[in-house]
């Protein structure tokens, strides 16, 4: 699924806590904003948050909360979030929809599971008069605006991780490519960036779209590219998240591996932070959450109170469905051992002691992180 960004002369500094502003002008250029002309609305407001699924640390962990805590400021703590997990169910996340529709929310942000199956939904939820914001996937559909990360710069930021770990060793072996979701459109988008940094420089053994973005799953998969390829051809593994990473160190484990090859990650989870300082994983993505958890509540309470977008748009996005939807592309880190203090550390992600447990107190200790 191909995502076509022109992105605007913003920059979003990647570890501030509020959005950068910028012009976007009028509301009939702002794409599909139904609600930027009629009767106005205050800050009692009812806004729906639909996430996709709770095995990804971020979305209870940081999302959830970041978007609740920035609705709040903005309407002076009258609003109300309502809000809902799909635990990985597309058609779960229909039915949460309707149920949003049902009780007449004022605006609705939604990570879709699917992207491609909520288009329906988001039609009836503007049929219903509710605008809707696309958060972090670019869901299908006549959606009023999106945040989400650049998210084929991710997969570039990922390869040339890679490929920096490899340095003249590239083309020595295989690597394998373990990607996201087909389902979820920033699979995509990671996989082209990535493939564009490996194009000619290292040699792709194996190559697999990842069921339900599942650990389990990626190990699975990792189990198989071993055993097709031999563990002696594995230089390298591409990963496209944390989680899978977690998976896919277990199979290197497993399949004999006495010196792990390099391993990329994204999301940043603690888990992930830990096996880099381990020298497991070398490298994550550190994805801002701040910045675009108050880009979306800020497009929700514009759309829910009939506002523009006048001082929220930092780009212009199109999806298989809509062209030029108003959106905020936050940039993006490469996370790896040399610059842990200065990311996750720095902006209060996690603290010391939560990264350096007992069992990675001396990889810590080792790393300059007391």
């Amino acid at each position: 699924m191909n995502t076509q960004m022109r992105r605007a002369a913003v920059a979003i500094a990647a570890t501030a806590m509020a959005v950068s502003l910028a012009a976007c002008g009028s509301a009939k250029e702002s794409g599909e904003n139904a609600n930027s002309a009629g009767e106005k609305k205050g800050d009692d407001l009812k806004i729906g948050l639909l996430l996709p699924e709770n095995q990804t640390a971020r979305y209870e962990k940081f999302d959830k909360p970041l978007i609740e805590e920035e609705i709040s400021k903005l309407t002076n703590g009258k609003a109300e979030v309502v809000y809902a997990n799909a635990k990985q169910d597309a058609t779960l996340q229909t039915q949460q929809v309707e149920t949003m529709i049902t009780n007449k929310v004022d605006a609705l942000i939604i990570d879709a599971v699917d992207s491609k199956a909520i288009a329906g939904s988001v039609k009836k939820a503007k049929e219903a008069g509710i605008p809707v914001v696309a958060f972090d996937r670019l869901a299908e559909g006549p959606i009023d605006a999106y945040t989400s990360f650049d998210n084929e710069e991710v997969g570039h930021v990922q390869g040339k991780a890679l490929l920096a770990a490899l340095g003249d060793k590239a083309k020595d072996g295989q690597i394998v490519m373990m990607n996201g979701a087909i389902t979820d459109p920033n699979a995509a988008l990671f996989k082209k960036g990535a493939k564009a940094e490996f194009e000619g420089k290292v040699n792709i053994g194996k190559e697999y779209d990842t069921k339900e973005w599942k650990p389990e799953n990626a190990n699975s998969n990792m189990e198989a590219a071993i055993s097709a390829l031999g563990k002696d051809k594995i230089i390298g593994v591409y990963s496209a998240n944390d989680g899978m990473a977690g998976g896919i160190i277990t199979a290197l484990k497993a399949g004999g591996f006495t010196k792990l090859p390099p391993v990329t990650g994204q999301d940043a989870e603690l888990a992930g932070v830990q096996r880099i300082v381990a020298g497991e994983q070398y490298m994550s993505v550190y994805k801002p959450y701040a910045p675009e958890a108050a880009a979306a509540a800020k497009m929700a309470v514009r759309l829910a109170k009939g506002e523009e977008l006048t001082d929220v748009e930092t780009a212009r996005v199109d999806s298989p469905t809509n062209t030029g939807i108003p959106a905020v592309l936050v940039p993006v880190v490469s996370l790896t051992k040399d610059n842990i203090k200065d990311t996750v550390l720095k902006d209060g992600i996690y603290t010391i002691d939560e990264i350096c447990t007992a069992k990675y107190k001396a990889a810590c200790e080792a790393a300059g992180l007391k």
